[in-house]
């Protein structure tokens, strides 16, 4: 059996469509094929969709389905619009829209990103109009003689004031809310440049009996799945968390759906969040306070993440206060480290993470010199070749071996083509009387497959490159190339390679050979252009390479 470059490149194109399919399961619910299963831990029971009616004392509200071991949070779908008016906020890069019924955040505007499909338009978070619902409330769970206590169905009214930048470079919206003898203000605070918002409230015991409150976090979100996805572009949507004991976790609507959802259900640290491509939602509630933490079925394609946290005995009279943060924006890893630990963590790089977050590293040098993140991805490829150059070499020395004695090798398969074992015994004998290794020009293909699949996860996770243009046609590197050009120059840089590799002496296997640059550059009609532009460069780097090895042997070989 011959082992040579063919027959690697072809395990390559096998391992590159497995990759492909594993991406697709895990876009869609399944289990990754290349992820041990977690431990089970407690299953959280799906909350029940009848209303449950409040008991003297309890913590139930009304329309809130009581589930054993699971927070009793508010549900139901998004509230019909009322009279009183939308509260816009607008800062350097964000715009949003606060309902007063709740004082939830309804809609979240992106004034820095555009959409994907509307370049015209801004990229939008949260939001209730449209295919998706996506929402952030927060409110009090419990109940006293008087009532419900107010939560995000409660009506709220908005304390007067600025809602674009001052001078101090922040806005706040403060809101209140009076019902069964507890006044609840919430305060938020949006900064300058910043995709954080501050979340406070105060509960204020203004009746004549201690209060037992407790504050939930709740982010909301659809189980749609993404108009930007596609077969060989998957991406995921769906409920995350952390915690320092369980670490980052990923949920799928579909296990929230069956009541499969495990996780973590308590903690004093950590975050729960929404992700999805590019960007985030997470409520970090504040550090060493004891929580639980739930995900639920609120509806029909409506599901819930969040936390609720005691907030102790209220006497009459008193104020408590908790202070919370939402941040709301794109998955940007150094900004993200900053916030809290284990938030960078929703930039996905799958399980080539030790090999991706170094490339990253090091493309944020070569672009803070280039200031163009095609042009990175040139420079980070020669970086690559230079790096792997010895190897490469080794690799292509042994390939252009193989080159000369192939009239030598076709020799050996005339003379024994009907004794396959005589053929086998020569070929080896012909290696070891050459000094030819025929694993030689394999391993270079090998070693650099890692960093092929790394920076595969790079360009799709990094919101740094999204919309980034390169040259031309080329306007966005995490998408396709429009006009598949690079698909075609790659190409036709196999078709070279193929040339300069030893020709096969097996016609079924030479045919094989040819259609294979066809197959990859079909494949990569649908990669990021990026990702296909490493892909081309590398082999222009690397055909320049084998051609002044070969040449170089087949000189010497033909004195």
């Amino acid at each position: 059996m011959e082992f040579n470059k063919r027959t690697v490149l072809w395990i390559v194109f096998a391992i590159s469509l497995i990759v492909l399919w594993n991406n697709w399961m895990v876009a869609n619910g399944k289990q990754s094929m290349f992820s041990p299963a977690r431990p089970a831990q407690v299953a959280q029971q799906k909350p029940s969709d009848v209303p449950a009616a409040p008991q003297a004392g309890s913590n139930a509200v009304p329309g809130v389905p009581a589930t054993p071991g699971a927070p009793a949070v508010p549900g139901g779908a998004p509230v019909a619009a009322v009279a009183s008016p939308v509260v816009t906020v607008t800062t350097d890069v964000v715009k949003v829209d606060i309902d007063p019924v709740g004082g939830v955040i309804k809609r979240l505007e992106m004034l820095q990103y555009r959409d994907h499909f509307d370049k015209t338009k801004n990229q939008v978070l949260f939001s209730v109009n449209g295919p998706n619902v996506y929402l952030g409330q927060t409110g009090l769970i419990g109940t006293t003689a008087a009532g419900v206590l107010p939560n995000h169905t409660t009506p709220f009214t908005v304390r007067p004031g600025v809602r674009t930048l001052g001078a101090n470079g922040q806005v706040q919206v403060v809101m209140d809310a009076e019902q069964a003898g507890v006044r609840l203000t919430k305060t938020l605070t949006f900064r300058k440049g910043d995709y954080l918002i501050g979340v406070r409230h105060d509960v204020t015991n203004i009746g004549t009996a201690p209060v037992q409150p407790s504050l939930y976090l709740q982010l909301q979100h659809d189980g749609t799945k993404p108009a930007t996805d596609s077969w060989f572009m998957p991406s995921y949507t769906g409920p995350t968390l952390y915690t320092s004991t369980d670490k980052y976790q990923k949920l799928t609507f579909e296990q929230i759906e069956k009541g499969s959802a495990d996780h973590a259900l308590k903690a004093d640290n950590g975050w729960v969040a929404i992700s999805q491509h590019f960007f985030v939602s997470a409520f970090i509630p504040a550090d060493r306070a004891p929580r639980d933490i739930f995900t639920k079925k609120i509806a029909t394609n409506l599901y819930a993440i969040g936390t609720v946290q005691s907030m102790g005995t209220v006497a009459p009279g008193a104020t408590v206060s908790v202070d919370s943060r939402l941040y709301s924006g794109p998955q940007d890893e150094r900004t993200l480290e900053t916030i809290t630990p284990g938030l960078e963590l929703v930039k996905d790089y799958g399980m080539l993470t030790v090999i991706a977050k170094p490339i990253f590293w090091v493309m944020t040098q070569l672009h803070a010199m280039l200031g163009n993140w095609g042009w990175t991805i040139v420079a980070l490829t020669i970086l690559i070749k230079l790096a792997f150059f010895p190897l490469s070499a080794a690799g292509y020395r042994s390939m252009a071996k193989m080159r000369v004695v192939t009239p030598k090798m076709q020799a050996i398969r005339e003379r024994f083509k009907s004794d396959p074992v005589k053929m086998q015994q020569a070929t080896m004998e012909l290696y070891k009387t050459e000094k030819i290794n025929p694993l030689g020009g394999c391993l270079p293909i090998l070693v650099q497959m890692p960093v092929f699949f790394a920076l595969y996860w790079v360009l799709q996770a990094s919101v740094e490159m999204r919309g980034a243009p390169w040259i031309g046609w080329i306007q966005d590197l995490t998408q396709p190339d429009p006009f598949y050009i690079l698909p075609v120059i790659y190409a036709v840089s196999m078709f070279i390679t193929t040339k300069l590799n030893p020709q096969p002496t097996d016609p079924v296997q030479a045919k094989m050979m040819l259609f294979m640059p066809i197959a990859f550059s079909v494949v990569f009609f649908f990669f990021p252009s990026g990702l296909v532009l490493y892909w081309v460069v590398n082999n222009i780097l690397s055909i320049a390479q084998q051609w002044v090895i070969t040449r170089k042997f087949e000189t010497a070989a033909a004195k």
